[in-house]
């Protein structure tokens, strides 16, 4: 906003420039002028004036398409126009109108009308300027504190649903473990008993290798011989069971880990391992749906300083939905022949970074729907199928949790891939 207002004033007539131009100046605002409509306009657009006194009658374009080429210019529709003129008919008052004008002055005007009208419409145009820039600060200051909230409820979901899968993981592996403690602590004792007690049958039959007749028939009955063949290999069995229990309550542990809310130097591949675990129910056949294969592509990498419990939700959430993809073409297409995968891969770049890519062979996501699913609450599945955060909170815990990157890059008919990149070191 300058200090002195500009008017320009666009008059053929040099006894009316002369005149207003003095009028104008003595009053203390700055003038400039231009003697037909076309120069008119390539001065209002050069030095954008505050106000326009316009004359209708001249040469060449007269006032009104003056006027309207202005009014339809996004660089001077908003500068207030006056029209100077001779004419009093009420067809040209309401054409000027019409086409934008704010005000008329008819000719010959009195002094003190003309620097009236001018300082009212020039102040309020000012007005006008201020409240624009104030609904604009405004606007904008609302615009931020909106995102700013849905920020708050990502990262409030997030924390939420976290607490809350720790709690369920960490009740799951406790109630896993009390048994599981009890049957392995018990599983040596047992076997030491089976061993005496096999041990003191075949040193009975070493001594007394002819029973009875009822001993002899009840051994055979009972297959004696084999049940001490195997014996100790159902024991084998159980104490294999007992120790995958135990890797399973320990991946279930791995997973959340809520319980380390600071960077942890953790190898990558035993996130993404432990989370095919949790998800290893929906990769396998079911009935009216093939197996889905997963495919690893894993290089050697170094381990990375991360929020694990948080990265290994990154991986759920883009690993589940890809299995929703291909569920859904499958359904869509039951008698397909297609062999479903999942590929996962993992490498090094340079010595800064690490990438892992998830692929998935479904049906692709169109570019409309691409450009908002890391969008708060943006989702097109149906109502109680999915809440529209995961993608969007995925994207929260890479690229501002671990400072890194999360892209999505999709092929319609052909499959998605996600591509994760973070820093190995988050210091």
């Amino acid at each position: 906003m300058r200090d002195v207002p500009l008017i320009l004033i666009i008059d053929d007539t040099p006894a009316n420039l002369a005149v207003t131009s003095r009028v104008l100046t003595e009053a203390g605002y700055e003038v400039a002028i231009a003697k037909d409509g076309e120069r008119g306009i390539k001065q209002a657009e050069l030095n954008l004036p505050d106000l326009i006194l316009l004359d209708i009658m001249m040469p060449g374009i007269d006032g009104f398409e003056t006027c309207r080429r202005l009014k339809t210019s996004s660089i001077t529709q908003n500068i207030p126009i006056i029209f100077m003129t001779a004419l009093s008919d009420t067809t040209n008052t309401v054409n000027g109108f019409e086409l934008g004008a704010v005000d008329y002055i008819t000719k010959p005007f009195a002094e003190a009308e003309l620097l009236v009208r001018v300082r009212t419409h020039i102040k309020l145009y000012y007005l006008t300027q201020t409240l624009e820039q104030q609904v604009a600060d405004r606007t904008s200051k609302l615009t931020a504190a909106l995102q700013e909230v849905k920020q708050s409820q990502v990262q409030l979901i997030q924390s939420e649903k976290m607490a809350t899968l720790g709690l369920l993981v960490a009740g799951v592996a406790h109630e896993i473990n009390n048994p599981l403690n009890f049957i392995q602590a018990n599983l040596n004792y047992i076997r030491e008993y089976f061993k005496t007690i096999l041990d003191f049958i075949q040193l009975y039959q070493k001594h007394y290798p002819d029973p009875v007749p009822e001993i002899q028939i009840k051994a055979k009955d009972e297959d004696l011989e084999f049940i001490q063949d195997d014996l100790l290999k159902i024991l084998a069995s159980m104490e294999i069971g007992s120790q995958r229990l135990r890797d399973i309550s320990r991946t279930l542990r791995n997973f959340s880990r809520t319980d380390e809310a600071e960077c942890q130097t953790v190898d990558i591949h035993e996130g993404i391992e432990s989370t095919l675990i949790i998800l290893q129910h929906r990769l396998k056949a079911q009935t009216g749906f093939p197996v889905i294969q997963i495919i690893k592509d894993y290089s050697n990498l170094p381990h990375v300083q991360c929020y694990p419990g948080l990265l290994n939700q990154v991986f759920m959430n883009i690993i589940a939905n890809a299995i929703d993809a291909m569920e859904d073409k499958f359904h869509q297409s039951p008698t397909t022949t297609q062999d479903f995968a999942i590929v996962i891969r993992t490498s090094a770049i340079n010595t800064n970074w690490v990438n892992i890519t998830i692929a998935d062979n479904a049906d692709g996501i169109p570019e409309r729907i691409r450009e908002k699913i890391f969008e708060p609450f943006f989702t097109t599945k149906p109502v109680n199928k999915g809440t529209g955060m995961g993608l969007s909170i995925s994207y929260q815990i890479i690229t501002v949790k671990h400072r890194g990157k999360l892209e999505c890059f999709s092929t319609t008919g052909i499959g998605t891939e996600f591509v994760i990149q973070i820093p190995i070191q988050q210091i």
